[in-house]
């Protein structure tokens, strides 16, 4: 029977800085690894691997498993409430194996179901800690959705053939940012709150993803593929990507560094609370 590579990988859990780019390795993992949300402390880094949730302590370099009951096959989109306090993730059911959202305490617990209708893949909490956006596949189309954080009545806030994904609030909540393939390549775009005055904010000739705004505010971190390597719509694992940085009202783009990664590297918002620095995770594929 082969191996899998992707059952072989070696996990790189790095910090940049967004000035000079220079790369600090935290921990390497033979394990896949993926997603750091940074803590607003700059203690720990949350991370998901193998559908289980755990905090990873950057100055002891240890990592600790988040009980979270039953929500045992956690993705690589989860997010933290702006106090801290609670964790929501993403759970492929068993049910059915889509992926709807839970919110649980933190410190681990009983996980609350948010999102009955699947799938579901969690991105952002509003700053004021009430809702939760999200991309949701509803008849075929993959849209963004607004929810309240303990469940409700969801909201749709785009409503454009192709893919709308990646939905993350500012930290002053006056605009969500996503990425969408609407102008063609997937690129980097942002509306109000409630959905309305959609603007295209990135125009390279990449396919951009997963846009996080910075603490406070001035900078935006995405991921891109390169034209050709990948279609559009899709993020797949262990291709060539690049992370790069522009100023939050649509400024240059400029790339910070690249690396063999895609899928896990940067899913989430992984800001150091300082906004100098992110967080991400590079691959090692085995010969």
């Amino acid at each position: 029977m082969s191996v899998n590579k992707q059952d072989r990988i070696i996990s790189v859990l790095e910090t940049i800085d967004v000035e000079s780019g220079e790369r600090t390795r935290l921990a390497s993992f033979d394990d896949h690894i993926e997603a750091p949300n940074w803590t607003s402390d700059g203690r720990r880094l949350i991370v998901n691997s193998r559908g289980q949730m755990y905090a990873f302590d950057i100055d002891r370099g240890t990592l600790t498993a988040i009980s979270t009951s039953f929500v045992s096959r956690c993705n690589n989109d989860h997010a933290l409430s702006p106090d801290n306090q609670f964790l929501a993730v993403s759970h492929h059911t068993a049910e059915d194996g889509k992926s709807r959202i839970y919110v649980l305490p933190l410190a681990g617990g009983h996980p609350v179901l948010v999102t009955p209708i699947g799938p579901s893949y969690l991105h952002g909490w509003s700053p004021d800690g009430q809702h939760l956006v999200y991309c949701g596949e509803r008849q075929g189309q993959y849209d963004i959705y607004r929810i309240p954080h303990l469940g409700g009545v969801e909201v749709k806030l785009t409503d454009t053939p192709g893919l709308d994904d990646g939905p993350e609030y500012a930290p002053d909540g006056r605009h969500i940012w996503f990425n969408s393939v609407r102008a063609g390549l997937m690129q980097i775009w942002r509306m109000d709150p409630d959905g309305a005055n959609p603007t295209q904010m990135t125009f390279t000739d990449a396919n951009n993803w997963f846009p996080h705004v910075s603490p406070d505010g001035a900078l935006v971190a995405f991921l891109s593929y390169q034209k050709g390597d990948v279609n559009p719509d899709e993020h797949p694992p262990n291709k060539p990507v690049s992370l790069h940085v522009m100023t939050s009202d649509g400024g240059e783009v400029r790339t910070v560094t690249t690396l063999l990664g895609g899928q896990g590297t940067l899913n989430v918002n992984s800001w150091a609370p300082d906004s100098r620095r992110f967080a991400f995770v590079s691959y090692l594929l085995p010969d």
